[in-house]
């Protein structure tokens, strides 16, 4: 706990230290991003979208795998129908300038000289890196939800096998510890990946080595990864609230966009971008604890050593050590 705390003391620093750059740069090249993830939460309930059609497979889907027809599984459905027509929807945001504004975060807590801004041919030297980092974090993503989902469809049949086919008190205990285990796998994916784009980042090597040290990295220190991305997703999430409450509500009950209104929503935009800033000034510190402070023991050392592939000046591939890397 106490070094957790620390970790978020020196990111509040950081970020004041460069605050002017962070606030202004960072944040609105960030700011498209989420403008599409707080407009997705609003979009993604109307009738037209994408949102009843993968509810519809998911749900079939699911009765096909034998899973009790709960309200609980009901509620587990929709969100990842919402979760995955909202990606869909911020896609090409996501791969643009949000991982443009994250290499810009990154290059400036990596600038010797923090009065002056990254350049821009810095900022887009990281930015290949992390897109190839971020395209493995997907699949990993995916194979976290079959993984949970596979774990699930095992566990019902078997309780199918020994004659628990109606409801009862054995299939809602475990209907409610499938949720939890979801929960926990998905979690702990979120948290690799956040580890790896930092990692890509700030090592300047992307793919799916990167996603193999973040594991590395975080083994045993999982749940202080956890406690640090606590923190900001919850004001992310009370930010989703925030809009929903102050521009969706009263655009649904007026029918039309007020000029106060669309302000308030380029504001809450705004600050969704900031703690997306922090989130990522904290995973770079997280790293650099990792990295520089006496954390990682004798194994780790022989486990870092995996080669990673770089090009040199001819165009030819050739490898550096873990150890190598600044």
């Amino acid at each position: 706990m106490e070094v957790s705390c620390k970790i978020l003391r020196r990111s509040t620093h950081s970020f004041l230290q460069n605050y002017h750059y962070f606030t202004s740069t960072a944040a609105f090249l960030a700011f498209p991003f989420s403008a599409s993830i707080l407009l997705s939460q609003a979009l993604v309930p109307s009738p037209s979208s994408l949102l009843p059609q993968i509810y519809s497979r998911l749900r079939t889907l699911f009765d096909a795998a034998g899973f009790p027809s709960s309200q609980l599984f009901s509620i587990l459905n929709l969100k990842v129908s919402q979760t995955i027509t909202s990606s869909i929807f911020t896609l090409p945001f996501t791969l643009t300038f949000l991982l443009i504004a994250k290499a810009s975060i990154i290059q400036a807590l990596n600038h010797h000289k923090p009065t002056l801004p990254p350049s821009f041919n810095s900022i887009i030297s990281l930015y290949k890196p992390l897109l190839h980092t971020y395209i493995f974090n997907c699949l990993l993503i995916l194979s976290a939800n079959a993984t949970a989902f596979g774990i699930m469809f095992l566990a019902f049949s078997f309780i199918e096998r020994l004659g628990y086919s109606s409801p009862s008190s054995l299939i809602l205990f475990m209907s409610v510890a499938g949720a939890v285990l979801f929960s926990v796998i998905l979690a702990n994916a979120l948290v690799i990946c956040n580890m790896a784009l930092a990692l890509s980042g700030m090592e300047g090597h992307g793919g799916y080595l990167a996603i193999l040290k973040a594991c590395l990295l975080l083994r045993g220190r999982t749940s202080m990864a956890l406690f640090l991305a606590l923190p900001v997703n919850v004001a992310l999430a009370a930010i989703e609230a925030l809009f929903q409450f102050r521009v969706v509500r009263p655009h649904h009950i007026a029918g039309i966009a007020r000029p106060c209104v669309a302000f308030e929503g380029i504001f809450i935009a705004y600050l969704y971008s900031i703690f997306i800033i922090l989130d990522t000034i904290v995973s770079c510190m997280f790293y650099k604890s990792l990295k520089t402070g006496s954390w990682i023991g004798q194994e780790d050392e022989h486990l870092f050593r995996i080669e990673l592939p770089d090009e040199d000046k001819y165009g030819y591939m050739s490898t550096k050590n873990f150890e190598e890397l600044p």
